[in-house]
C-alpha cells in the first residue's frame, strides 16, 4: 500500500510579490526571512499584528528582513461563508495592486467575530477603497475569488512545514514565539549571524 502524501500543486495563478515557492506574500528585501502565518479570521492574529506590526514594518524598512506573510484558511468552519479563504484570495488581489500590507491591516482592523458569517464580498471590495485599491481589477478579482486556489496551497503548505495554529512566526526557519520583542531579537541575532 502506498504512503504518498499528497501534496497540494502550485496553481496555475498566485499574487503577485509571492513568494518563491508561491505559498506567501514578501515584503522586503532583507537578508533575514521571517515567515508569518496568519488566518484574517483569527482575533490572536489581529492582536499580534497590533502588537507587533510596526516591528516588522521596521525590520523591512531597515533593510534587515523579508517578511513574508501566509494568508491561511484555518478557521474557514467558524465562519458561514468561509470567511478565511475569501479574505485570504482578496488579500492576494490587494498584492497584484501593490497594498498587501494595508489590505491586511484594514482586515485585521474590521475583523468579524468567530463564529459569525463573516464580511461579504462587497465589504471586501470596500476594504481595498478604504486603502486605494479602487480599480473594476481589484473588485472584480475579489468578487470572483480568484486566489481560491491559491489559499488552500497556502494552508496546505503551512501543515506540511508543521504549523497547526495562528499566528505562528519563523525567524530563518526556526519557530520564535510571536511577539515583537522576541522577533526582533532573533532578526538580529539573524543579522549578526549573516555578517559575521
Amino acid at each position: 500500500m502506498s504512503t504518498h502524501v499528497r501534496r497540494a500543486p502550485v496553481p496555475r495563478r498566485v499574487p503577485a510579490g509571492a513568494s518563491m515557492v508561491g505559498d506567501g506574500i514578501a515584503v522586503g528585501e532583507g537578508r533575514v526571512t521571517v515567515d508569518v502565518y496568519i488566518d484574517f479570521q483569527c482575533p490572536f492574529c489581529r492582536a499580534f499584528e497590533e502588537a507587533a506590526g510596526a516591528t516588522l514594518r521596521s525590520a523591512v524598512d531597515d533593510g534587515l528582513a523579508t517578511i513574508v506573510y501566509h494568508p491561511m484558511a484555518f478557521l474557514d468552519q467558524l465562519s458561514t461563508n468561509h470567511y478565511s479563504s475569501r479574505a485570504a484570495s482578496a488579500s492576494g488581489c490587494a498584492s497584484d495592486g501593490g497594498r498587501f500590507v494595508e489590505y491586511a491591516d484594514a482586515l485585521f482592523a474590521n475583523q468579524p467575530p468567530e463564529g459569525g458569517p463573516g464580511l461579504l464580498d462587497d465589504e471586501l471590495v470596500e476594504i481595498g477603497r478604504s486603502v486605494g485599491l479602487d480599480t473594476p481589477a481589484f473588485a472584480q478579482c475579489v468578487r470572483d475569488r480568484a486566489y481560491h486556489d491559491w489559499v488552500a496551497y497556502v494552508t496546505e503548505r503551512a501543515i506540511e512545514r508543521g504549523v497547526s495554529g495562528t499566528p505562528t512566526v519563523l525567524v530563518q526557519g526556526v519557530p520564535v514565539p510571536a511577539n515583537r520583542r522576541t522577533i526582533a531579537a532573533a532578526i538580529a541575532a539573524a543579522v549578526r549571524e549573516s555578517s559575521g
